[in-house]
């Protein structure tokens, strides 16, 4: 049963999208029932590093199956790292456990961890495992590393630095220049939809997606995600939140599974898209927990 966004409801998450002045894309649904809402759910959307949710997924279905050892050792290898947060960032040697990798992945979303973790699962096997679920219209092409070398490119820089400023002053060209990049074209990046997102997630919370086990170990690390500033930020703490956020040029993101005291579980995925490329827009972050709320907010009615 999809609940159509209209009325009070529909009026005030389209409100909320424009106050915040993004385009929005977003699917909500329950984990226990069959009830969803969504604005442009399936049309596609940038993932960044939303597309870290089935690389994990596809890990533990590896691991599970005995065809991976979660304790191997892997170094993280300099050309991996952009300079960002965890291994990312490191200026020395890192040699860490697959499985402390894919905890460094999700928790605090780690570029050069996730491309170690790819290059060991595969991309066919991603890819493969996402077919094999009928989220066709998700599809990643490549890790981290692709996407940066793709950015860098159309840009014509070779830092994240002469990339910012770069796309400052493409946005001072107008919106329309900032948003041929690939990075920010759905058709040229990895891509998918929030409907193939929040989808992907209740396979998951259901034990659906692959073994039981595999799936616990995913809800697991996600639950511990270190980002607050998003979904979390729609929902006090008598909620818990496991997520995964994504950031690209003019690109917020993040989707999760939203559970309250009372046993109710909500998948979301919301999707922004702005014409800005600045590194901090609280309002667009703060819309995404505004969204979900809403949209749980009214499952939760038509539940009763």
């Amino acid at each position: 049963m999809t609940a159509t966004v209209s009325g009070t409801v529909g009026n005030r998450i389209r409100t909320a999208f424009d106050d915040a002045e993004v385009q929005g894309y977003f699917f909500a649904r329950e984990v226990d029932g069959d009830r969803t809402i969504g604005v442009a759910a399936d049309e596609p959307v940038c993932l960044a590093s939303v597309f870290k949710i089935p690389i994990a997924l596809a890990y533990a279905r590896e691991a599970a199956a005995g065809r991976l050892d979660r304790t191997e050792r892997h170094s993280v290898d300099p050309h991996y790292r952009d300079g960002g947060i965890g291994t990312s960032g490191c200026a020395d040697p890192v040699e860490m456990s697959l499985r402390d990798l894919v905890h460094m992945m999700l928790t605090m979303s780690d570029n050069a961890a996730t491309d170690v973790v790819l290059a060991r699962v595969g991309l066919d096997t991603v890819n493969g495992l996402l077919a094999e679920l009928g989220l066709r219209k998700t599809h990643l092409i490549g890790g981290c590393l692709e996407l940066t070398g793709s950015l860098f490119a159309d840009l014509g820089v070779t830092t994240e630095v002469e990339a910012h400023a770069r796309m400052a002053a493409l946005a001072t060209q107008g919106p329309k220049e900032l948003l041929k990049l690939s990075v920010c074209v759905p058709e040229r990046t990895t891509r998918g939809t929030a409907r193939d997102i929040a989808e992907l997630l209740v396979r998951i919370w259901r034990d659906e997606a692959g073994p039981a086990e595999a799936c616990a170990e995913v809800r697991a690390v996600m639950s511990q995600q270190i980002w607050p500033h998003r979904l979390w930020s729609g929902f006090d703490d008598s909620y818990r939140v496991a997520g995964k956020t994504g950031t690209l040029p003019g690109w917020r993101n993040e989707a999760g599974v939203i559970e309250d005291r009372d046993g109710g579980r909500w998948a979301v995925a919301v999707f922004t898209r702005s014409d800005r490329p600045d590194l901090h827009n609280s309002r667009a972050d703060r819309v995404i927990g505004q969204v979900a709320a809403l949209a749980v907010d009214e499952l939760r009615s038509t539940t009763l």
